[in-house]
């Protein structure tokens, strides 16, 4: 009933404010006319005419259900709304009144006045009632004195477009928030500046965010905060040394509370900015993937992934658990890795179906076991041995884990009866000159030999290139060596190294995934992600030092190592046998020429040496194959060595 009573108030309202100005405008139309008095008798009078035209303003306002829209959220398409309700209402009055007595004894002028005076009236009141909401009133009061007026809280700044601005200003107004005093906005694009928000000047650009700190300096005004709008990453034109300039300068860096933590939050409370990571700086235009392909993929299915625990195979686990997969099983040999992701999957994901299993993909028997008993529809092989020092002195364990363990999965996903299985790769597979890439390569080489003729499963290899913050990876090393107070370690000044953040690389690989699963053939097939442009180690170093608020060179000093045996200043995404077809946004097929594919005899020969212990005869033989496969004559194993492109 309250609510009803409330309603009709309302309408009420609004029909009381149109009668009001319906009324005002006849008597402004007929100032300038014949006196009312003189009308004709037959006509209609202005009690009759107003009651009309309230009863179709009435009528129209239920009709566009005006009384469902609190006066203090009113807004734009709400004065649309009352300008069509103010416009149909005179419309329809026209159409009575000349129909009843052909408009006699009313003023011409009124048809204009009466919609006119209406919104004014209607809009009017609104804005008023938003204005007492929002405090807005509070800055005109004549009681405050100039002091009042200038708060005494600590400045802040605004970094981000005006539209989120406008947004953030609104809301500390409605809740009377006196945490903060805005000075300035630092806007995304150059044109807003000079711009007002609210009352809050656009003072610059991002890309000249040191001259509006300068400025704010020189006006007494230097913030002691600055609330980032936006993620940093998304900011085009913000960069390492600016961030770590502030953190010097003892700014604090706040941002706005998400959608789940604004329930443990009341009002606009801000929250201090997480620690910036490099990969949000480093990142690209985001991806459009093709969810629905994607979604089509995994909903529903059994999905298994083998390093589960790993930086990819977890992130790929969030990826498919969030597409609603129908049960998860979790594979991984170290226990730790494993407990940690099942534990993630039970707190974020509680429904989902899942499996934990701790299994090592170098033991054939087990592993098809456990692909038996868990039957996936979907393997995702990222269980793998990938840094190069440690595979390169353990070379055998290199060959057992990448080269073995993914012929086991290959063999236990056909037994299973799996729809598909796709292997993790890597830019290190293309002319290999380390032990790591050649058994990447060699694993490629097992994917592409599952030529099946239309029948079983399909298969397919992804490959990429470094992944920014994956373990044991450049970035979490120089994180450390920061922390430790230097030096950062650089093995050379032109390295070069392509990078994607772990989500994009996983959200790829699940692309690729699904553009494998269209189309008849079922040939194994191998899948490229565009890495974009590659980065320059000793910039990435730079960037972190000076993302840390300290100074590369002076206060953290860089040291030059030295290439290590097997690597390369650059990596190249394509071998000299490979070309690449464009398939999918952000992916391309490799096409290779070279006719030679592994043969089972020949990986069996390879364990066993690797079972025996046998280093230099395990890397004669996989060296060897890898020539042959890449279409280079037989012969020994090349030495190790290092090598400078360019």
């Amino acid at each position: 009933m309250e609510r009803m009573a409330f309603r009709a108030q309302t309408i009420v309202a609004d029909v009381t404010l149109a009668a009001v100005a319906f009324a005002l405008a006849f008597l402004v139309g007929a100032s300038g006319g014949p006196d009312i008095a003189s009308a004709d008798a037959s006509s209609l009078n202005l009690p009759q005419l107003v009651v009309l035209y309230a009863v179709l303003t009435g009528g129209f306002t239920m009709l566009f259900r005006r009384e469902l829209s609190p006066w203090r959220f009113a807004s734009i398409p709400d004065a649309l709304v009352l300008a069509r309700i103010a416009m149909l209402t005179v419309g329809v009055f026209l159409l009575w009144v000349f129909i009843i007595d052909r408009a006699h004894g009313l003023p011409r002028s009124t048809i204009f006045l009466a919609p006119m005076f209406q919104m004014v009236c209607s809009m009017g009141v609104r804005i008023f009632r938003r204005a007492l909401h929002e405090h807005a009133l509070d800055s005109f009061s004549p009681l405050k004195t100039a002091i009042d007026r200038i708060s005494q809280s600590p400045s802040l700044l605004l970094i981000g477009p005006p539209s989120l601005a406008d947004s953030y200003l609104r809301d500390i107004a409605r809740s009377h928030d006196r945490t903060y005093s805005p000075v300035g906005i630092v806007g995304s694009d150059s044109r807003d500046v000079g711009q007002q928000v609210r009352g809050v000047c656009v003072i610059e650009s991002l890309e000249n965010l040191d001259e509006a700190l300068a400025d704010l300096r020189r006006w007494n005004r230097y913030p002691r905060a600055i609330l980032f709008l936006e993620e940093p990453g998304r900011l085009k034109g913000l960069t390492a040394d600016q961030l770590g300039r502030l953190k010097n300068d003892g700014i604090r860096l706040l941002r706005l509370p998400s959608i789940v933590e604004l329930a443990q939050h009341e009002g606009v409370t801000l929250l201090p900015m997480p620690d910036i990571n490099i990969e949000e700086l480093l990142a690209r235009e985001p991806i459009e993937l093709d969810r629905v392909a994607i979604g089509n993929l995994i909903r529903g299915r059994r999905v298994l992934v083998t390093g589960a625990g790993g930086s990819i195979g977890a992130e790929l686990c969030r990826q498919v658990a969030a597409f609603h997969c129908g049960h998860l099983t979790l594979l991984d040999f170290s226990e730790t890795a494993l407990f940690e992701i099942d534990r993630e999957m039970a707190e974020t994901h509680p429904q989902m179906a899942r499996q934990a299993v701790l299994c090592d993909v170098r033991n054939a028997a087990r592993v098809k076991d456990a692909f038996a008993a868990h039957k996936p529809d979907l393997v995702f092989h990222a269980a793998a041995l990938k840094h190069v020092s440690m595979v390169e002195q353990h070379p055998c364990e290199g060959v057992l884990t990448n080269v073995i363990g993914t012929w086991n999965v290959t063999e236990a996903s056909k037994a299973c009866g799996a729809g598909q299985m796709v292997l993790i790769s890597t830019d290190k597979a293309v002319d290999p000159t380390n032990v790591m890439g050649a058994t990447k390569r060699l694993a490629e080489s097992v994917i592409q030999a599952q030529q099946n003729g239309g029948q079983g499963a399909r298969f397919s290899a992804v490959r990429f290139g470094n992944v920014l913050g994956s373990a044991g990876s450049v970035v979490p090393i120089f994180k450390s060596q920061i922390e430790r107070g230097g030096p950062v370690t650089v093995t050379h000044p032109n390295m070069e190294r392509f990078f994607m953040t772990i989500p994009e690389a996983s959200q790829l690989v699940l692309h690729a995934t699904a553009t494998s699963a269209e189309g008849e053939g079922r040939d194994a097939r191998l899948f490229l992600l565009e890495m974009g442009e590659p980065v320059r180690i000793m910039d990435l170093a730079r960037q972190m030092i000076a993302l840390s608020g300290r100074t590369p060179g002076k206060e953290i000093e860089i040291e030059i190592t030295g290439l290590r045996p097997g690597e390369k200043l650059t990596e190249a995404l394509l071998d000299d046998t490979e070309r690449s077809l464009p398939c999918a946004h952000k992916v391309l097929e490799v096409v290779s020429n070279a006719a030679m594919r592994v043969l089972p005899s020949q990986l069996a020969e390879l364990e066993a040496l690797a079972d025996q212990g046998n280093v230099d005869a395990v890397r004669r033989a996989l060296f060897d194959l890898v020539g042959q496969i890449r279409g280079e004559h037989k012969g020994s194993a090349p030495n190790l060595r290092v090598v400078a492109n360019g």
